[in-house]
Formats: C-alpha cells, structure tokens, sequence
C-alpha cells in the first residue's frame, strides 16, 4: 500500500508513544520512550522540557523505523492526561515545571470552584472534582504568573513546541478547566468571580481541527516531513475511546484495566447530579462522550493474590462450571468509589455464605475461589454501571467493545457477557495513540467520511463473546446479591 500514514501521540504518565497506521489500522511503526516525575504524596510534577523531549524522541525513531514511508506522513494528533497543566511565558517557554492531573495541592479550592459555577456546572450535568483543572488554576493564578504568561493543557505545551507557534486546546481537555461545553465559550463570569482573567486560557476548538503545522526546525530533529498538519487532540480517556470506535450512538467501551473505565456515545449530555458521569463533547456536532472511571478493576488482584491472574484461569472456570461455593468480591483495595456511585468512604467486602465481611476475611479462602469471585464482582459493578447510564437517559443499546488487561481472560469475558445479557465485541487494540491516528486522519482528509466509521475501520473487532443462558441466570443472582449489599450500606440512592 503506498496510501497516507497517520501518527498519533500519547502522552501518558509514564511514557509517551507513538504510532503510525494506515486507512486500514495497519501498524507500521510503533515506539515509546519513558517520563518521569516527582512525587510526595499531595505535589506531582513532570518536567514540560521532559514532555517536549520523549515526544521528539519517539517521532525520530517512528521517522527511523518507517524509513522512505515516512514521507507518505499526512496527520499527527496528540492526547494528553487529563487535568494536566503547565504555564508558558509570552515567548513559549515553561515557566516551571507541569502540574499533573493527580497533584493535590489545589484540593482545598475545589469548594471554592463548585460555589462559583454551581449554576454552571449543573446546566453542565457534573460537579467539578478536587483533581480537576480549574482548582489548579485557581491555584496558579493566585502564586502569580508572569506577565503575558498563560495557562495551557499538557497536550498544547507540546503542539506549540512542534508548530513554533501559540495554538489553541481542544474542548476535550478544556472541560476539567471549566469551559462550558453548551455556550462553547470561557465562563467569564464565574472565572471573574474565582479571580482568574479567561486571557490567561487558550483559544478552544474542537478536537480533529487543523492548529498548524510540523516547523522546519522540528522536522529537521525528528525527521517528519515540514508542514505535516498538526490536530487537535483530546484526552487519554477520550483518545482509548476513539481507538475502541465506540462513537456511533449507543455504542460502550469499557477497559478493564487497573480500574474499570466505561465511556460511550449519546446525542445529548448526560446529567447525573450525583457526579460518578460527566460528558465530553464530541469531536463531531451533535455528539457526545458519557462515560465514568470505578475505583475497582484487576489492579485488586495484585493484592488479593499471590501469583499471576492467569495461573488461577483454568481452575476458577472449573468452580464456575462445577457450581461450587465461592466468595462474591467487591475488590475496592483502598478507600473511596467514583463510578456507578460517588462513596469517598466506600471500602471493599467480600459475600461469604450469605455474610457481608471485610476483604482481610478471604486471607484463608483458596485464591482461585478469590479470582472467580472477583471476575464475578466486577462483571456486577459494570452491569450497576450501564443500569445508572440508563436510568440517567443514555442511550445503552450499541456495540459493546473492550479492552485492557482484564478482556485477556475468556473467562473474564463470558462473565461479563452474561451480567449484561449481551454480546461483548473484543478488539485487537484501543491504544489512545491509535485513537490519536484515528483522529488526525479524520481531521486533516474531507473523504474519510463520519469519526465513526474511520475508527471501525481502523480497528477491527477480532472476536466476539455471547452470552450463555446459565451463565445469565447465575449472574443474575449474582448482581441481585452484590446491589443488595449495596443498597443495605446507602450507597445506591
């Protein structure tokens, strides 16, 4: 094929990565270099030269890899983590080091944020969280900037290092920074109430919108042809999900990884006055990106367990099939639950013979028994997760897709087919920077057609799970028994 090639970049928190596919999803380069930060409990910063410099790094050796196809490179698009920050002077220089999605020392403005905008973030249908950006915000605001400095979103820092010049944000990114996705404009008047100027804020755009292009001085470092487009981005959240193509109306993915993400597509925001759902604008008009992030996912079994989640597969499907006893676990390792219900004190339990103990009590259970039990528990909490979506008017009825390291057990993936009583559509990636490549396509050719159907075709389904009839009876009891338990604490309302 001697068609376009397109590049996307994640910037994650530990690495960022790159990759290169064609129009059909074909991978032809695929690099990433590592990133490091500083931690101490409540402050977490990464370097915006370190951002800027793994970036380089890994478009060179993409340029390397590709060799003479590194010419037939059309588009480069870039998400970022979500929350991120950084401050650039009027020459676009980093005025200090990248503030990170998770760094806390804003947490005490976030009553402050919500009392400014509460008509707002209503209308909105979220409550601006502690970790959000705006709180950040506020909070550099009030250390004070330099003169002509402004504030910018992790993903722009490095765009404008490509591009040579200032570029706007997309309003993916911008959405924790309390730009109101409705008015699609800066709210002034609740940043004029939190003593923030909305000229320190980038220009906003939506995501796939052309911001510039590669500068000679970039190319001639990295190897990627001068005036390559440039795109907006989008989140890492959003970017996994566009890799996943769950963009038509209806359609779901969820990602099991060290927590269980679900995010999908409706025609209208999605309003949950309880905050476990806020929406994303979509890239395209008359689109939005619902979704929500549980505290819980396979990153408890690292510590109910001993050995390899894999090393338990064959004997838990053995105690499934066998109808043998085994605990209900709801995996919650620390304190507090985001998604299906937002509990700061919710701890995890495990159901043992009818009786509701703490997760300690499995110590002395065979941890096979541990591992069906906690397939099962999550499968639970994703089911309680699309009930919510329902309930608060989401559109549920589309493909479900998956991916992250809990989709690679079989077992895990019949489970959760039945809980849901309907098929579950596994793919053969959903990397944010093949979402990212999915985006810069869309962005930069008029011909690709809907952001929908260029992310189907990009990443194909590789398999798909239907659900067993016994298998929905039993996880039926199942769910039954976990919402119980639930509801019996306060936690459903």
């Amino acid at each position: 094929m001697r068609g376009p090639l397109w590049v996307g970049v994640d910037l994650g928190t530990q690495s960022v990565k790159a990759v290169a596919v064609d129009e059909a999803g074909t991978v032809h380069a695929s690099v990433q270099a590592p990133i490091s930060g500083t931690r101490d409990g409540v402050r977490h910063e990464q370097q915006v030269a370190d951002w800027v410099a793994a970036t380089r790094t890994v478009l060179r050796q993409l340029a390397r890899d590709l060799g003479p196809a590194v010419g037939r490179i059309a588009g480069i698009a870039l998400d970022g983590t979500s929350g991120t920050l950084a401050v650039l002077d009027a020459s676009g220089r980093p005025t200090g080091p990248g503030v990170m999605y998770d760094d806390g020392r804003a947490a005490a403005l976030a009553d402050e944020v919500v009392t400014a905008g509460q008509e707002l973030w209503t209308r909105l249908g979220y409550r601006m969280q502690p970790s959000w950006a705006l709180p950040k915000i506020v909070w550099l605001v009030r250390q004070g900037l330099p003169r002509g400095a402004r504030v910018v979103h992790q993903t722009d820092a490095v765009v404008s290092a490509m591009t040579g010049t200032r570029v706007a944000t997309d309003w993916s990114n911008a959405l924790k920074s309390g730009y109101d996705l409705l008015a699609l404009e800066w709210p002034v008047d609740v940043l004029g109430r939190l003593g923030v100027d909305a000229e320190v804020l980038p220009e906003v755009v939506a995501p796939g919108t052309v911001l510039g292009v590669t500068s000679p001085s970039w190319a001639d470092d990295t190897g990627i042809p001068t005036s390559t487009p440039v795109v907006a981005g989008t989140t890492d959240g959003c970017a996994a999900q566009l890799g996943a193509g769950a963009l038509a109306i209806g359609d779901w993915h969820s990602v099991i990884g060290t927590t269980l993400v679900l995010k999908g597509a409706s025609a209208t925001p999605v309003h949950d006055a309880g905050g476990a759902v806020y929406s994303h604008r979509g890239p395209e008009p008359g689109t939005w990106l619902p979704g929500g992030a549980s505290s819980i996912g396979a990153g408890g079994l690292s510590t109910l367990l001993t050995s390899a989640p894999s090393t338990y597969e064959a004997e838990a499907r053995r105690l499934w099939e066998s109808g043998d006893a085994f605990p209900l676990v709801y995996p919650l390792t620390g304190t507090g639950e985001r998604f299906p219900f937002v509990r700061p004190d919710a701890t995890g339990f495990a159901v043992l013979d009818g009786h509701v103990s703490p997760l300690s009590a499995l110590t002395d259970i065979d941890e096979a028994a541990v591992f069906l039990g906690t397939m099962v528990g999550v499968a639970c909490v994703e089911r309680l997760c699309f009930d919510l979506l329902a309930q608060r008017g989401a559109q549920t009825d589309g493909r479900v897709s998956t991916s992250g390291g809990g989709s690679r057990s079989p077992l895990w993936n019949a489970l959760r087919a039945a809980a849901l009583g309907r098929p579950l559509s596994l793919l053969t990636s959903a990397e944010p920077a093949t979402g990212m490549a999915v985006l810069a396509r869309w962005g930069v050719d008029p011909r690709a057609g809907s952001l929908s159907a260029v992310a189907r075709a990009t990443n194909p389904v590789a398999a798909v799970v239907e659900p067993r009839d016994d298998d929905v009876r039993r996880m039926d009891v199942a769910y039954a028994t976990m919402t119980e338990v639930f509801a019996t604490k306060g936690w459903l309302t």
